[in-house]
Parts: structure tokens; C-alpha cells; sequence
């Protein structure tokens, strides 16, 4: 009796561990089989080509270290890949999540959107930051959740801004800073005037040229912190393509790519929509002249 109690937990064991690895792949594989269905459903809505470009924050399962994903050479070698696969003819829609990431890989993506000759729609349900407004503004149009928000594109050496740099020098004087500060300052001029030119060509096919070299320079030549936020309100004063007409088929897909689960969540709601209150409102309370309720 005991040795089969003992085998009997044994594969209870085996079992169980077998489903901890098991488990976690299925349920992955299955929510990548529903988005790739709701990708498709939104392109046959459409007529698109429809792309994600979403980074989440994620945690490394050893020691719970954060670690953020943000755009790099493989995004820009897949989005590439998409968008060359995509017929002339065919809108693209891509929908963009993004902190930000490196100059090369946001550039290559924003002339490959540039190029392509149907429109080119960028959806922004939440933030697309630094890189990805400079994907954002290769867009023909940009819809935005009215809550939604773009960034600055001023250039970044390490942890200090490239105009903060020149700012630095500029006021203490290149006598009174060591070499590296001169080297990065250096450095720092050659990159804010990369990025202002980058922006002024992708600006020039969507407004005059004057207009298109005013923005770029506000935009790229630190004006604001580097993670200020531009509303749609503000963007469109800008001049951008900008409308707030937000589909809700995106936010459905947005909701496919979930936040890593941490060990307690920050934000707890019922999580189904509500109808709106039809029930007759109480009478506002008038008041007294000494302001109690009556």
C-alpha cells in the first residue's frame, strides 16, 4: 500500500511538473493564434496590410530585473520584411506601442513607410515616444486615441540629452570643460543636425518646406524633456495628420499583448464595459444664502 501511495505521488508529480512547462507554452501559442486572427479580421475590415510594432516592459524570471524592449535592428529587419511582401496598391496600417529605440533601426523603418506608394496609416492606442514619432510622422495619417501621445525627437548621448550638451559647453566655454565633455559635444552637434535633416526630408512630403524645416528643428533640437508629451490637440496645432478617430478593433488587439504578470497588480477594475446610466438623476440641492442644502 505504501509503495503504491509513493508511486501514485510520484507521477502526480511528474504530471504536474510536466504541465508547469507545458502549460505556459500552449497558452502563448493559442494567444498568438488569436492575434494573428484578429490581425487578419481588422486587414479583411480594412483592405490593409496591418503591422504591430508594440514593446511591453518585461521582467527577467530570475531576479525580477526590468527590462525594457524598445525598437532595434531586428524590428526594422521584420517591418521591412512586411512591408516589402506588401503590394504597391495595398494600404499598410501599423499600429505602434513604443518607447522609442535606436536612430537606425526608427530611420530605416520611417523611409521604407515613406516609400511605400499606398497610404500608410499609424494607429497610436497609448504612446509612441522619441523613435516612434519619428515612425509616426513617415505616416500619411496618424490616429490617436484622444488620450494617446507623442514625443520629442532630440537625440540622446547616453543618460544626458545631445542639447543639453552643447548647452553645458556653451555656458561654461570650452575652456573651462574637460576633453570628453568637447568629444561629446562634438558628438552631440553631429547627431541633433543627422536627426533635424532626417526630419525635414520625411516633413517635406506632407508639408511646405519652411514649415517642414520650423517643425524639425522644434522637434529634434531640445525644446522640450526628452519624454514630454505631445496630445493629438497639440500635435494637430503642430500641423501633423492627426485625428483622434480612434477604431476600437485596435484596442481589442492591444489587449492581446498583456503586460508581463507581476506579483500584484498596479490597476484592478471589473474588467467588461458598462451601459450608461438611464435612470432618472436626482435634483441638484439648491442652496441658502448662508450656502447650507435645502
Amino acid at each position: 500500500m505504501d509503495s503504491f501511495f509513493a508511486a501514485l505521488v510520484n507521477q502526480v508529480f511528474w504530471l504536474f511538473l510536466i504541465y508547469s512547462f507545458v502549460a505556459p507554452l500552449i497558452r502563448q501559442r493559442m494567444l498568438e493564434a488569436a492575434r494573428l486572427q484578429a490581425i487578419s479580421a481588422l486587414e479583411k475590415q480594412r483592405g490593409t496590410r496591418v503591422i504591430a510594432l508594440i514593446h511591453r516592459q518585461e521582467a527577467l524570471a530570475l531576479f525580477g530585473i526590468p527590462l525594457f524592449r524598445y525598437i532595434n535592428i531586428e524590428d526594422a529587419e521584420e517591418l521591412l520584411r512586411a512591408v516589402r511582401m506588401t503590394p504597391p496598391d495595398r494600404p499598410i496600417d501599423l499600429i505602434l506601442h513604443t518607447p522609442g529605440g535606436l536612430v537606425l533601426a526608427s530611420e530605416q523603418i520611417a523611409r521604407a513607410l515613406c516609400n511605400h506608394p499606398a497610404k500608410v496609416t499609424v494607429f497610436i492606442p497609448h504612446y509612441a515616444m522619441s523613435g516612434g514619432t519619428l515612425i509616426a510622422l513617415a505616416a500619411d495619417e496618424i490616429v490617436m486615441d484622444p488620450h494617446a501621445v507623442l514625443g520629442p525627437v532630440d537625440p540622446q548621448l547616453g543618460e544626458y540629452p545631445a542639447a543639453s550638451i552643447l548647452r553645458a559647453v556653451e555656458m561654461k566655454g570650452p575652456q573651462r570643460v574637460d576633453d570628453r565633455t568637447l568629444i561629446l559635444a562634438d558628438v552631440a552637434q553631429k547627431a541633433i543636425w543627422q536627426v533635424r535633416r532626417l526630419l525635414e526630408e520625411i516633413l517635406c512630403t506632407k508639408m511646405p518646406e519652411d514649415k517642414a524645416k520650423r517643425l524639425a528643428a522644434l522637434l529634434s533640437e531640445g525644446t522640450w524633456t526628452h519624454d514630454y508629451p505631445i496630445c493629438a490637440e497639440e500635435a494637430k496645432a503642430l500641423g501633423l495628420p492627426v485625428n483622434t478617430d480612434f477604431p476600437e478593433e485596435v484596442h481589442r488587439l492591444m489587449a492581446m499583448y498583456p503586460q508581463p504578470v507581476q506579483r500584484r497588480a498596479s490597476v484592478d477594475y471589473v474588467p467588461v464595459p458598462y451601459e450608461p446610466d438611464t435612470r432618472p438623476q436626482p435634483a441638484p440641492r439648491r442652496r441658502s444664502r448662508r450656502g447650507q442644502a435645502t
